[in-house]
């Protein structure tokens, strides 16, 4: 730039606006002028009481804005600076501009066209707009001279924000978590996968004390390899996010470590995946020690791979004698931590496997059949087991309200007993790393000798849950042990006859866990059953007739 160009540049931070004004016709003539003998756009950040804070030179086709970290920033109110810049081509305002005015959240923007002559043309306006039903962003203004523009400056911000303040007083916010909730479906259309999955992520989003302000499903042909969604529908995301005061997005999927780092620098928000939000929820459950272990198990093997690299200023040495150079960086000597963490923690986790078998050992004696209550999450297993058993098992109406395995005595009517067990629920998709931490807890339905398979029948997605259960019965190897299925929560359905024929369908007994007159089916079913096993010390030797067969027998005759 020339001397005088840039002499006449910072003019602008002796130049000052009346604070009422959003612009003045001699102030647009003082930046179009000089627009166009730069033959630049020059873009003004100006404050609310009429100072220039920034000077800004582009190019022909836009300009790049600074970082505004030291200005003031929160859903209900703007950032305290507006845009003022020139448009060289007679264009209105364009897309980046308007992703500028969402994404730094300014108190609006506005672009005056550079005539022929080097004088201001017509001015185009746009601002924010506080969540509304058709979920716009900003709203344009008509076209207009800038001499023209007579609106209230200080009057109409702060009528502005009193609205945005009132839209995040309508909503009933007891968390410090506000998501939206993400999700790319490479399904076609019209497959209902894509609805399930994210109702089930709003159900786990609800039992970790996550506040779900939104969601949104992208369809797309592969997932993009870095953001996961696209770009641009990202950047929509970010204004969403900052429209309705959301501070933490949740993706639908399993996030690489590289795809978590793009996203978070990218939308500079909290991200977390699926994977992550069941772990939390496992962490804020657990309570006996054996559960307190597997879940960290779990975490730290899921965060090894997640540390990011930190800046060098955060870096430090590790002294003393034998550390030879520089040391180790804080990031290397945390991934050793964790993996010393790891290592022991598996160790732990072998000597409670090794007191299973001793406890084992002492069942088989004692000649009691084993009972394991199986089912998708919060299909009310612990519930059955307290009516069943006149136990006291925490229960609650959220996924995975009680994590540790919980065992009692089952008394039938013709004095028989048997060990009822209550296993974690099962989900879609368990993460590995949870799924290998709690081995040794679900390698306890190996020495069961039933299992009594609980569906929430009032689930409409109850039948994928069922699949889903099947899927991990079939993954530890015990898909062909003995299963009575029980459709459970039948009081929460009013059309009986559809119980009936469902029953029948599925060769199941329906129940409600919360009324024990309605598990006299159940007790039938589970005696006649027991009364079939054969124990000789070692455990069961095997049914007189097929399982199945016997099944179908007693659902039609409890029916008919």
């Amino acid at each position: 730039m020339k001397s005088e160009e840039q002499r006449r540049l910072r003019q602008f931070y002796r130049r000052r606006l009346p604070p009422k004004s959003i612009i003045t016709q001699e102030f647009a003539r003082q930046l179009t002028e000089l627009s166009h003998a730069m033959g630049r756009q020059i873009g003004l950040l100006v404050n609310r009481k009429g100072e220039v804070s920034y000077v800004i030179v582009g190019d022909k086709r836009g300009l790049m804005l600074p970082a505004l970290e030291g200005y003031r920033y929160s859903p209900s109110r703007l950032r305290g600076l507006r845009l003022i810049h020139s448009h060289l081509n007679g264009e209105g305002l364009s897309e980046e501009d308007l992703t500028d005015l969402a994404l730094l959240r300014l108190d609006l923007i506005l672009a005056v066209e550079v005539r022929q002559d080097g004088l201001p043309g017509l001015a185009h306006l746009a601002h924010l707009l506080p969540e509304n039903p058709e979920n716009r962003l900003w709203l344009l203004m008509p076209p207009c001279a800038p001499a023209e523009i007579k609106e209230d400056f200080l009057s109409f911000i702060q009528a502005l924000e009193d609205e945005f303040a009132k839209t995040q007083r309508t909503r009933k916010i007891d968390t410090i978590d506000r998501a939206i909730l993400v999700r790319v479906e490479t399904s076609p259309r019209g497959s209902g996968d894509a609805e399930i999955s994210i109702e089930e992520l709003r159900e786990l989003a609800r039992s970790s004390g996550v506040e779900v302000f939104d969601s949104i499903i992208q369809y797309r042909p592969t997932c993009d390899p870095k953001f996961v969604l696209g770009k641009g529908k990202l950047s929509q995301l970010i204004m969403r996010a900052m429209q309705i005061g959301a501070n933490l997005l949740i993706f639908d999927h399993e996030l690489t470590p590289a795809q978590l780092r793009s996203i978070a620098d990218f939308t500079e928000m909290k991200v977390i995946d699926r994977t992550q939000l069941i772990l939390d929820i496992f962490a804020k459950r657990a309570q006996s020690r054996e559960g307190k272990i597997q879940v960290e198990l779990a975490q730290l093997k899921y965060r090894l791979p997640r540390l990011a690299k930190r800046d060098k200023a955060l870096s430090r040495l590790a002294g003393g004698i034998g550390a030879r150079g520089p040391g180790e960086q804080k990031l290397e000597i945390d991934r050793r931590r964790v993996r010393d963490r790891i290592h022991q923690l598996e160790r732990e986790i072998e000597k409670i496997a090794q007191s299973r078998k001793q406890k084992k050992v002492s069942r088989i004696k004692k000649d009691l059949p084993i009972i394991s209550i199986v089912g998708y999450t919060n299909a009310g297993k612990s519930t059955l087991l307290n009516t069943l058993t006149k136990s006291a098992v925490f229960t609650e109406d959220r996924l995975f309200a009680t994590l540790d395995p919980k065992s009692a005595r089952l008394r039938f009517p013709r004095d028989r007993e048997a060990i009822i067990t209550d296993t974690v629920g099962f989900i879609r998709n368990l993460p590995p790393d949870l799924f290998a931490a709690f081995r040794a807890t679900l390698d306890e339905l190996k020495d069961a000798d039933v299992l009594l398979h609980l569906v929430d029948l009032s689930n409409p997605y109850f039948e994928e849950h069922i699949r889903a259960v099947e899927e991990i019965l079939t993954e530890l190897e015990i898909a062909e042990k003995p299963t009575l299925l029980v459709f459970n929560k039948i009081d929460r359905i009013e059309d009986k006859s559809l119980i009936k024929h469902l029953c029948l369908r599925f060769g199941a007994v329906a129940i409600s866990a919360l009324d024990p007159d309605s598990l006299n089916p159940l007790l039938v079913r589970l005696s006649t059953v027991v009364e079939e096993l054969a124990f000789d010390g070692r455990g069961k030797e095997g049914y007189r007739e097929s399982p199945e067969d016997t099944i179908k027998t007693e659902t039609e005759e409890i029916w008919v």
